[in-house]
């Protein structure tokens, strides 16, 4: 009897260091299972443990609850909310990605006018009023045509109009004597919302005597960089649309965010080629033509400085090929600082 005592006493003592040795080894082999299960990232450990208490089972790939912003560690000392495109109004995101896929839809020609052109031979070459081809190169019907000139021809009779901030349909309608309708069919919106930035043709619209000026935007001298790197080289003074071309003699240069924003839109129109436009803060917009290639995307946000693309000859160019290389600087909604 004391034999089995002494012998029950022994095992009871002989399995007590091993117990101590087993619980650390299994909770290390559960700490390398929620790193494994979650992309071997420790910052994740503590949210797979929290699942784990929350179900009572471990998973691996969470589902976030419908509506609720996805959670994001930053510098592993704070949580940021990082609120989904759905919990964006419509309005905000029409905004920052725009509705159109072309820049200008329908878009207009560029021409270069030749010996002997007039207002009256050309408007009677494209199908157009005299008046539309003045109004859309500010000019009056009584200027002189020069040799060499660019002009900017509507693909019909009517007028042009950069949309600025808070600008509406029908206040434009009133503005130009068209009609809504033919807006939205002609420029191919999907509703009567605008965006700043858009350039709108109204069919058969007519110069207003006074069109309102509050709107536009006030620039500081030192709001916008140049886009391009020194020495600056401006290839072509102020032309459509409020536009300045720049180039330093070579393709491929590197094309930088005047000023910081959202992209707007990127895309390709066969006038302006590979386009990137930027909405800044405050509400003007920037866009930058010709790229060879574009280094961003719709919604990105992106900093005074930052590259966008390169230079290039894409879309129609003066003159055509690598000898035309160089990027279209608009600025919409104010005045260009770099116009000469």
């Amino acid at each position: 009897m004391t034999s089995l005592q002494e012998r029950d006493s022994y095992s009871k003592r002989g399995t007590s260091p091993l117990l101590y040795v087993a619980l650390p080894a299994a909770f290390l082999l559960l700490v390398m299972g929620f790193r494994t299960l979650d992309g071997l990232n420790p910052n994740n450990f503590l949210a797979s443990f929290v699942s784990l208490q929350n179900t009572g089972e471990l998973n691996s790939k969470r589902v976030a609850a419908p509506e609720t912003p996805e959670l994001m560690l930053v510098a592993r000392t704070s949580i940021l909310a990082a609120t989904p495109p759905l919990a964006v109004t419509p309005r905000v995101l029409g905004a920052i990605v725009g509705q159109l896929d072309a820049d200008l839809k329908p878009e207009v020609t560029r021409y270069l006018v030749e010996e002997g052109d007039t207002f009256g031979s050309l408007a009677e070459k494209f199908g157009v009023s005299v008046e539309t081809i003045a109004w859309a190169n500010d000019l009056n019907t009584s200027s002189v045509l020069k040799a060499g000139q660019e002009l900017i021809i509507l693909p019909v009779s009517g007028i042009l109009h950069l949309v600025r901030p808070n600008d509406t349909l029908s206040e434009i309608v009133s503005w130009y004597q068209g009609t809504s309708q033919d807006i939205i069919d002609f420029n191919g919106l999907e509703s009567p919302s605008l965006f700043a930035g858009d350039i709108l043709i109204i069919p058969n619209g007519k110069m207003p005597k006074v069109l309102p000026q509050g709107r536009l935007t006030p620039i500081a001298n030192s709001y916008f960089i140049y886009p391009v790197t020194a020495p600056y080289r401006v290839t072509q003074g102020l032309h459509p649309f409020n536009a300045v071309d720049f180039s330093n003699g070579q393709c491929g240069e590197s094309i930088y965010a005047a000023a910081g924003g959202t992209v707007q839109r990127t895309g390709y129109t066969s006038l302006g080629g590979n386009y990137v436009r930027i909405l800044h803060p405050n509400g003007v917009v920037t866009y930058y033509g010709h790229l060879s290639s574009i280094l961003t995307n719709p919604g990105a946000r992106v900093l005074q400085g930052q590259l966008i693309g390169y230079t290039g000859y894409t879309g129609y160019t003066i003159p055509r090929g690598p000898a035309g290389c160089h990027v279209h600087f608009e600025v919409r909604g104010a005045s260009n600082p770099f116009a000469k």
